[in-house]
């Protein structure tokens, strides 16, 4: 799991650009700490071992929260688990040629992706299953945009949004849903013939919703927005692994994928993006809308033979209900939001109107207290960002 957090100011909420000094303080590379720099100084990403369960998960998801944390308190930050900043900032960076030749190739695209996301990485035994696992998730993948949605606030402004950071994201060339490839020969040749395009700087920038990792023999998810709880974002990856799994065993099984549409992929996840568990999602099965909450336990109910079988079914159901219950990290901001308003408003602004800086700010010291909730403390580990499982016979 790779987990992208913003670096705040405690007092103010604003994004602070730190991510160098934060890596300069420890004494091993970034590479070893299960830290990395991102295309911006305001954010930091931390990267945990594999895991072969929910509990080691959630494990090296606080403890990277935790490093992450301790090395921003050294120097008067905090970290944060939100998608994208509540409050205006300019933002910086990290000096590298490739992120300095993005920012000149793009612009504003480049210049404004201040964005923070979750990206899990499951193991695969060849490229050819990989290519055959992307062909058949492909269609579930907006559900865990739904559930994971953590960014109602972009520069200063209510969006509308449960996740903003997937519009902004979507800016770039090549990200968002893929067509059915079929074949790793034609996985091949459709990333090739984007690079030829000479659009994109390289196949790093190949930003679908899933894909081939070009570092690892993984799959690689990366719908999600961090989320702001890492009981959460834990079972965002146990769903993951439950889709790769459930994908590997089709193909046995000689069930051939779903030939959806890839712009009915585009509208799914334009309504997850937007309105999150708040309203109705396209379901899976025919694109039609359904309350959300129908559309995530159908989910649910398509992965249970392999969630039963690794002996997580209870556990990612307990965890699904909450999500419903509470809402997600969207929700949770908006009601930190109203509360700091309704305790500290004087009546001068009216209801309904865009939230101040100070509310704003409130807004990231909620979110920086609740991401590092019952973290561990922060301690050596293997930051190879990938997922294991555990096939069946």
């Amino acid at each position: 799991m790779e987990e992208e957090l913003l670096i705040v100011d405690p007092v103010t909420g604003a994004p602070l650009a730190l991510a160098d000094a934060l890596l300069a303080g420890h004494d091993e590379p970034a590479t070893a700490t299960g830290l990395s720099p991102e295309l911006k100084l305001e954010q930091i990403e931390t990267q945990t071992r594999p895991c072969h369960s929910y509990a080691d998960i959630l494990q090296q998801i606080r403890c990277g929260r935790a490093m992450a944390d301790q090395a921003a308190r050294q120097h008067g930050a905090r970290v944060a688990a939100i998608a994208t900043s509540p409050l205006a900032s300019n933002t910086h960076t990290t000096p590298d040629p490739r992120y300095a030749a993005m920012l000149d190739h793009f612009g504003i695209i480049a210049t404004e992706q201040l964005t923070c996301g979750f990206h899990v990485h499951t193991s695969v035994e060849s490229p050819e299953e990989g290519v055959v696992v992307l062909d058949h998730i492909r269609d579930k993948l907006a559900v865990l945009t739904a559930l994971s949605a953590n960014s109602p606030y972009w520069r200063g402004l209510p969006t509308g949004f449960d996740s903003y950071r997937t519009q902004a994201w979507n800016r770039w060339p090549t990200s968002g849903p893929s067509s059915l490839f079929g074949s790793l020969t034609a996985y091949r040749r459709v990333v090739q013939r984007l690079l030829d395009t000479g659009v994109i700087l390289d196949e790093g920038m190949v930003y679908f919703d899933a894909r081939i990792s070009r570092n690892h023999p993984t799959v690689e998810v990366r719908v999600a927005d961090v989320c702001l709880r890492a009981e959460d974002a834990a079972l965002i990856a146990v769903l993951v692994r439950a889709l790769v799994e459930t994908a590997s065993l089709e193909m046995l099984d000689g069930v051939d994928p779903t030939p959806v549409p890839t712009a009915l992929l585009r509208m799914a996840g334009w309504r997850a993006s937007n309105s999150g568990l708040r309203g109705d999602l396209l379901d899976f099965g025919d694109f039609r809308p359904q309350p959300a909450a129908d559309v995530v336990w159908a989910l649910v109910d398509y992965l249970s033979p392999v969630l039963d079988d690794q002996g997580e079914l209870t556990l990612v159901k307990s965890g699904i209900a909450e999500i419903l219950e509470r809402g997600n990290g969207a929700l949770e901001q908006r009601d930190a939001a109203a509360r700091y308003s309704g305790r500290h408003r004087d009546g001068a602004t009216p209801p309904g109107s865009p939230p101040d800086e100070e509310t704003l700010a409130a807004v990231v010291a909620h979110a920086a207290k609740v991401t590092v909730r019952g973290s561990a403390p922060a301690g050596p580990k293997d930051p190879s960002p990938m997922m294991t499982r555990v096939r069946r016979p």
